[in-house]
């Protein structure tokens, strides 16, 4: 994501396409999007997490059986909603802010331009600008009873229908799901060692580099890994929960070429 992110900034800055730019992002890991984007390009990032951790998914129904949203962009939202019509009551800085104390399970961050574009109302990017000023107070609301990782949804989805079955044959395969992606999150993480120690040639080393995730120094090769991977192990998409080990090949990344990292990651996922 980072990489594409970077791209997209830099096209559009170097053939002079905006003014400013205000992005809001929902994403688990989502400052490694814009942690190494210039303050001088005229581009401002709210983050629902920083560099090294998931967000949150919110507000259980458990009428509906579904996560309503993610906590942070629950309150972006709110707190949007609380002021709207008069958002130029609030600027990019406060906004930021009062969305930073309402979000408690990630650390919500901002990154870029902290100069200009941080003192702007957020009409100039959402509009509404002109609207009379009415009295109206953000409220700060809790909204984080069920919080929950948002890569761990899926197994606790699956977890909670499974506590509350009835029917033997429905309790029973679910039970096969539930086994099937415990194993599969286990294997994952030895899949994940075992290249590390391929790429690295030490066992120590790797567990080093296993610890806890680093800053995207080489974008190209994150990208290239990362697509080896979804496309010989697992995808993201139906096994979500694998995102909260992948940070160790985005390690390797920024000190070991990618066709090595790719090779191994090829390997072992076919061996396993």
């Amino acid at each position: 994501k980072q990489w594409y992110q970077r791209r997209v900034a830099i096209t559009a800055g170097e053939n002079s396409r905006y003014k400013q730019m205000l992005f809001y992002v929902e994403a688990c890991y989502a400052g490694s999007m814009f942690s190494k984007l210039s303050p001088n390009v005229n581009i401002t990032a709210h983050t629902a997490s920083n560099t090294e951790e998931s967000s949150y998914a919110c507000v259980l129904d458990e009428e509906l059986d579904v996560y309503l949203g993610d906590c942070w962009s629950l309150n972006w939202m709110n707190n949007t909603e609380q002021i709207f019509p008069n958002l130029d009551k609030e600027t990019v800085e406060q906004q930021y802010e009062i969305v930073k104390e309402m979000t408690t399970k990630s650390h919500a961050s901002i990154y870029g331009d902290v100069t200009y574009i941080y003192h702007e109302p957020i009409s100039t990017f959402l509009g509404y600008g002109s609207t009379p000023p009415q009295d109206s107070t953000p409220v700060i609301q809790d909204i984080t009873k069920d919080a929950l990782r948002s890569e761990d949804v899926l197994l606790d989805y699956l977890r909670r229908k499974r506590a509350s079955a009835v029917d033997e044959e429905l309790a029973g395969e679910l039970d096969i799901q539930i086994k099937y992606h415990e194993i599969i999150e286990a294997k994952v993480q030895t899949i994940l060692k075992m290249v590390g120690v391929d790429v690295t040639g030490a066992v120590e080393i790797a567990a080093a580099l296993q610890e806890s995730p680093a800053s995207i120094e080489d974008m190209q090769c994150n990208k290239e890994v990362l697509s080896a991977f979804f496309e010989t192990c697992y995808k993201m998409q139906t096994h979500p929960y694998i995102t909260k080990y992948l940070y160790s090949l985005t390690n390797l990344c920024n000190n070991y070429p990618s066709s090595k990292i790719i090779t191994a990651v090829r390997r072992n996922c076919d061996e396993n």
